[in-house]
């Protein structure tokens, strides 16, 4: 299914959120997942295209610096399950939360699984496992090859 990124349907989103939705709505059109074994696999494929990024989102997520669109900067792994799911590495939606969630559920940060079980916290954790010191795009690829296998494999 190919969808052209538009204005956000998520509601309680900041400014600047919906900015950058807009902004890059005229130019890219993206292919959206709908299952849950493409969401992991359009966000592998998000992070090789685009780079793996640690530390925020995507870099300078306030456009200080860069001009970018912020669906074509490295990303990083929440980001690009966002990107798969929504078509905007800001936006949230059921679809991608249930995305962040079952992987959340596989990694391990410093030996421990998730600290609770909020969108927020999940989110979090797989960003806490992105963020390793040593933590390599081909990891994060793995982990989300494997996930789209499992998910696969389950349903």
């Amino acid at each position: 299914m190919t969808i052209i990124a538009s204005a956000p349907r998520s509601a309680g989103i900041t400014p600047m959120e919906a900015a950058s939705a807009l902004r890059d709505a005229p130019v890219l059109e993206l292919e959206r997942a709908t299952t849950l074994p493409q969401v992991f696999r359009f966000a592998a494929r998000r992070l090789v295209q685009n780079g793996f990024h640690q530390g925020d989102l995507l870099p300078d997520p306030f456009d200080r610096e860069l001009t970018s669109l912020h669906i074509e900067r490295p990303m990083s792994i929440v980001a690009a399950i966002r990107t798969a799911a929504n078509g905007n590495p800001h936006i949230e939606s059921p679809f991608s939360e249930l995305a962040i969630r079952v992987l959340a559920y596989r990694l391990f940060v410093d030996e421990e699984g998730p600290l609770g079980d909020t969108r927020l916290t999940l989110a979090l954790h797989v960003d806490d496992w992105g963020d390793q010191q040593g933590r390599t795009l081909e990891s994060a690829v793995c982990v989300l090859e494997a996930a789209a296998d499992a998910s696969e494999a389950s349903a």
